[in-house]
């Protein structure tokens, strides 16, 4: 079955609570194993134990209040001594897993997926990418502001990487994400906003609040919510490990 879902909450905890209970939910139908686990990528130019990494945001945020084992979170390096090959075993290694079975990311407010920034090819892999002045300048609040300390590359999967996923979810909260939201639904697919890609996805659930629709049509937000009541079966009832024991 083909189908883009637009998911529209009152504000950004109530839909970040509806996607975390839709991902509890889908984790449990698939019935996860060893080497099922991935991620976005590491910027690069830093130790996995600094605190502003993607490796310790994971971990801090993630991986440490769940019962995964280490073995089964891969996570890009973006110290290898060679970046290309580390890109290059990443695919592999989701090949090897048997592709990726729900891919879950966020856009910046030009669009762009994982660090697929504005102009990236949309059937790129995972690779080594300059990061734009946008990102890097979000990105600061993270080093105090210090520009300097911002990595100006990235490790990332490509926007090929995540079309390839069975199911892919992308949230989109605030105002300031509006226009990439309207992008991303209203206007046809362009690389200069790499998140549009996911209109030619055949199971994408866009995630969003009410402020981040400020710039889709009316119609467009009335016909979304008269859905509701069909996307909300997805997350009740709300599944337990327990019930497949």
């Amino acid at each position: 079955m083909t189908i883009m879902r637009l998911v529209i909450l009152d504000n950004y905890d109530l839909a970040s609570e509806w996607a975390a209970k839709y991902i509890c939910n889908r984790i449990i139908q698939f019935k996860p194993g060893q080497d099922k686990y991935f991620t976005l990528g590491l910027p690069t130019g830093l130790p996995r134990n600094h605190p502003e990494s993607y490796h310790s945001y994971m971990w801090n945020n993630f991986f440490k209040h769940i019962d995964i084992d280490p073995n089964n979170a891969h996570i890009l390096d973006g110290n290898a001594a060679d970046l290309q090959a580390e890109c290059d075993a990443f695919e592999k290694k989701i090949k090897e897993a048997g592709g990726i079975d729900l891919f879950v990311g966020g856009i910046g407010p030009d669009g762009h997926i994982a660090f697929n920034e504005p102009g990236s090819s949309l059937v790129s892999r995972t690779r080594l990418k300059t990061l734009a002045m946008d990102t890097i300048l979000a990105n600061a609040k993270y080093f105090d502001g210090d520009l300097s300390k911002v990595p100006t590359m990235a490790l990332t999967v490509g926007v090929g990487t995540v079309m390839d996923a069975r199911e892919v979810m992308i949230l989109i909260t605030g105002a300031h994400k509006a226009f990439a939201l309207y992008k991303a639904i209203e206007e046809g697919v362009n690389h200069m906003w790499t998140v549009s890609a996911f209109q030619q996805h055949p199971q994408t659930i866009f995630v969003c609040d009410e402020d981040a629709t400020l710039e889709l049509r009316v119609k467009t937000v009335k016909y979304f919510k008269g859905l509701m009541h069909v996307h909300n079966k997805l997350v009740e009832p709300l599944h337990s490990m327990k019930e497949g024991n």
